[in-house]
């Protein structure tokens, strides 16, 4: 994908060195925003089919991300190796996009997102395996506890869900990998990430609308009403929580980003509580604090490594 605009312009600076601590901040301001998709997502499923809304995420994300590109003179332009990762990056999060929205037809958003927390299990295993990235004890602890608060939140369990069930797992493995696609794309600036990828996504996906059948989410339906905003809010949130997201992880490592990711299952409990009125039981409360709790231990954990420069970063044992 040759996208140009002003591009004799120089890319933003790529940091050369890790910084953790505002790579955790930043990761929390995506899981405070992310969940504001799949509030709109689920309000557009009551008129629009998966296919649909999941293309017109990435269109609204496009408009917005190029728009802002052009202002700020931010190469577009991809060398051979961005324009493959960011192919790769696309299909990843169209992947996790369709699965997400499509379980979020048949389930609530708290539990779909609870299940698709397999994700840092799987991201750490593939940093590790793929990026040598350290995984420490202290890490996976984290991970754990807060995997275990997750579980409080799916009542009364996978089985109950049934093959629904499989949709936020494929959603998981696929976030998994566009989260190790975007670690490696640090050459090209966060704004320029998301265009490029919008831009690709909306290619590969709109096959979709007639590959998929009605009954799996397929077809188009010319939005109505409310529909309008529940697709240009699922937008906006997209672009700024994905901003948040690529600037995490050109600071962070993805092993230390990885379990910060329960904090998005917080805030999307109190908007579905808040929005659909699903108030959450007392089992979920007590997984929340699980989960917030773990995700603030790793960041203490983390600022006191980093505090200690005899130690890299990247190979912190935390």
């Amino acid at each position: 994908m040759q996208t140009s605009d002003a591009s004799s312009t120089p890319s933003i600076a790529v940091p050369q060195v890790d910084r953790p601590l505002l790579g955790a901040v930043l990761m929390l301001g995506f899981c405070a925003t992310a969940p504001l998709i799949d509030v709109g997502s689920k309000l557009a499923t009551r008129s629009l089919p998966v296919a649909e809304i999941t293309v017109a995420r990435f269109v609204v994300q496009g408009v917005l991300m190029v728009a802002l590109a052009l202002v700020l003179r931010i190469r577009l332009r991809l060398t051979p190796r961005e324009l493959i990762l960011t192919v790769a990056r696309a299909a990843l999060s169209l992947i996790a996009t369709i699965g997400f929205v499509g379980a979020m037809v048949r389930m609530p958003i708290a539990d779909a997102l609870a299940i698709a927390q397999i994700e840092p299990f799987v991201l750490m295993f593939l940093g590790w395996m793929l990026l040598g990235e350290s995984v420490g004890p202290r890490r996976i602890l984290a991970s754990i506890v807060g995997f275990g608060g997750a579980l409080l939140v799916v009542q009364p369990g996978l089985a109950s869900h049934g093959v629904a069930a499989i949709l936020p797992l494929i959603t998981a493995v696929a976030f998994a990998g566009y989260m190790l696609v975007t670690r490696q794309l640090r050459s090209l600036a966060p704004v320029a990430q998301q265009a490029t990828t919008a831009i690709a996504a909306v290619v590969l996906g709109l096959p979709f609308l007639w590959i998929l059948p009605d009954s799996l989410g397929g077809g188009a339906a010319w939005p109505q009403g409310a529909a309008w905003l529940h697709l240009g809010g699922m937008g906006l949130a997209a672009s700024l929580s994905h901003i948040f997201l690529t600037y995490a992880l050109r600071l962070a490592p993805s092993a230390l980003i990885a379990p910060l990711g329960y904090l998005e299952l917080a805030s999307a409990t109190v908007l579905g509580w808040l929005v659909f009125g699903d108030f959450p039981a007392p089992m979920v409360w007590a997984g929340i604090a699980l989960i917030v709790g773990s995700g603030l231990y790793l960041i203490h954990r983390e600022q006191r490594a980093h505090r200690r420069p005899q130690v890299p970063v990247t190979s912190s044992t935390i």
